[in-house]
């Protein structure tokens, strides 16, 4: 003998279906960012490498390398006659302030090719900032104080973070997909070589350990 159907079965199923959208729509952010990643930078003799850069450019096809948006913002202090942060890493197309928040006028330039400008003789901030709008190491100088120098390092990637003082930095949770690695530091021998590791970010998981580089330092380290 057949059993009768129960009326409420197709409204547990729809609850049940509810319950489960609702969960994945929760967890899609962790799947899409399912996975940090971080690197290790020392020199040759494993001293670390503080102000190090590192930047992870996606190499899944169909991945958006994208300039930054019209909102994004950095900016290098002039402090006791020294820019402030000594190393900076911006994505393409970022806007930069220079603040001299010294009682002298400096007057900031850069003849790199990646950025080529000059802010004349001021004090205080700048009208209008730099726009960082080619991939490439701008040098930064001070034509009225020759000891002061700064690194400006624009990347084509969203992707990048800075070590600290033991030679670590974290990107955070990446979207998943390949990457490939490099990292940049002034004191290379030769800073136009960018050294490179490939990785690999799967769509659920732990993070992964840190990628190590060991990089050859002009002072022969």
């Amino acid at each position: 003998m057949p059993f009768p159907a129960d009326p409420l079965l197709p409204h547990a199923r729809r609850r049940a279906f509810v319950r489960t959208a609702a969960l994945a729509a929760l967890l899609a952010p962790w799947a899409a960012h399912a996975a940090g990643l971080g690197v290790l930078v020392t020199d040759a003799r494993g001293a670390p490498l503080a102000d190090a850069v590192a930047y992870a450019v996606p190499l899944t096809a169909g991945a958006p390398v994208a300039s930054a948006t019209a909102s994004a913002r950095a900016a290098i202090d002039q402090v006791d006659r020294e820019f402030t942060p000594l190393v900076t890493v911006v994505q393409t197309g970022t806007r930069v302030s220079f603040p001299n928040k010294d009682d002298v006028e400096h007057d900031v330039y850069s003849f790199s090719p990646a950025k080529r400008f000059e802010l004349k003789l001021y004090s205080g901030v700048p009208s209008q900032p730099v726009v960082f709008d080619k991939a490439g190491l701008a040098v930064l100088g001070c034509n009225i104080h020759d000891s002061m120098v700064a690194y400006v390092l624009v990347v084509d990637t969203p992707h990048f973070a800075k070590t600290d003082r033991s030679g670590q930095a974290a990107f955070g949770r990446l979207p998943a997909g390949e990457y490939r690695v490099a990292v940049w530091h002034r004191a290379m021998r030769r800073p136009e070589n960018h050294p490179q590791q490939t990785a690999r970010i799967a769509a659920a998981g732990p993070d992964l350990p840190p990628l190590r580089f060991a990089l050859p330092t002009g002072d022969g380290r």
